[in-house]
């Protein structure tokens, strides 16, 4: 089966200057559909299965999207982005601080926490590690945060980490 996309265009969230080919949904398209080369199953990404999609379902703009991963990055769901130039679908961006790198992955501007767990082996507990964007955006040396997976409390001990090593605020 042969999975499209439909886009949309829409504003980005984080810069309103900026606009977005958004995914709205994907749909599954039968691979005997054919196709100039033969049959949409035997010729990913050839321009007819957009063309169906758009006779079919009565307009929109359309990309296939591999559900292997063999094509356009990723397979993709609501709300990725389709980057034309690049010709590949985008995770959403989890936050406005976040870039994409080199492989078109989002990282943090901060690197993620080395120290994970408690380091018995096995382990008694981990750090249960989360992006908290408005610690990042009070102090840019900060961001990440845990809470010990075997924490019981109420509220729960939050750790930040400081580059090195986790501290309890």
């Amino acid at each position: 089966m042969a999975h499209f996309a439909e886009l949309k265009e829409e504003t980005d969230q984080f810069d309103s200057s900026k606009t977005n080919l958004v995914v709205q949904r994907v749909v599954v398209v039968a691979n005997d559909i054919e196709t100039a080369a033969g049959p949409l199953g035997e010729n990913d990404m050839h321009v007819d299965g957009e063309t169906w999609c758009v006779d079919f379902f009565k307009g929109g703009t359309w990309k296939q999207t591999s559900y292997n991963n063999n094509f356009r990055k990723m397979y993709c769901g609501i709300g990725y982005t389709y980057d034309s130039t690049k010709d590949k679908f985008l995770a959403p961006q989890p936050h406005a601080s976040w870039s994409l790198d080199a492989s078109d992955d989002w990282q943090a501007p901060i690197t993620f926490p080395t120290i994970t767990d408690d380091g018995a082996d096995p382990n008694v507990w981990r750090y249960v590690i989360s992006w908290n964007e408005d610690k990042y955006n009070a102090d840019n040396t900060t961001g990440w945060e845990a809470t010990k997976s075997n924490d019981t409390s109420d509220p729960k001990t939050v750790y930040n980490w400081n580059g090195s090593a986790w501290v309890s605020e």
